[in-house]
């Protein structure tokens, strides 16, 4: 069985809200994605310690340097998560296979959008009309954080 997210992270990867501020979001979300004719399985906040890759899972498909603009093998991101011991990271700092650049792990070009964040808000097999939320439907996340956000779509 496959499962399809929508994941909320603040647009700096540093950033984590207070935990009640988290909850009222969550609980925006889950009654946004309740709505009739829709449903959700579950709406959770995550707290990371580090700095961890939220990632678009099937749907991520291609990374492009921003210096070069060359491909990158998705193997080689899948590699560098094994050789960090993980999916969280202590510094995103990374030298390219292409062109040999160092830059951080966020600046590459993702095909699908992916992120690197301390916190999330993330949503499980949500069903409704369209696949993610509308601006306005961010815009209310962030007020509800105090902070801007991003989405990503996730399919595993």
């Amino acid at each position: 069985m496959s499962d399809t997210y929508i994941r909320l992270i603040p647009t700096d990867r540093d950033w984590q809200p207070a935990p009640a501020t988290a909850a009222s979001a969550a609980a925006y979300m889950t009654g946004l994605l309740s709505g009739p004719g829709d449903a959700v399985e579950r709406v959770e906040n995550r707290f990371y310690h580090r700095v961890t890759l939220i990632d678009a899972g099937m749907y991520t498909t291609r990374i492009i340097c921003p210096c070069c603009d060359g491909d990158i093998a998705m193997d080689w991101l899948g590699s560098l998560v094994r050789q960090n011991g993980g999916v969280s990271f202590d510094h995103l700092d990374v030298t390219v296979p292409c062109c040999r650049a160092v830059i951080e792990l966020d600046s590459l070009r993702y095909e699908e959008p992916i992120g690197f964040a301390r916190f999330e808000i993330s949503a499980m097999n949500p069903t409704q009309a369209r696949d993610e939320l509308d601006a306005g439907e961010l815009a209310r996340v962030a007020d509800l954080l105090g902070h801007p956000v991003a989405q990503i779509i996730a399919h595993y």
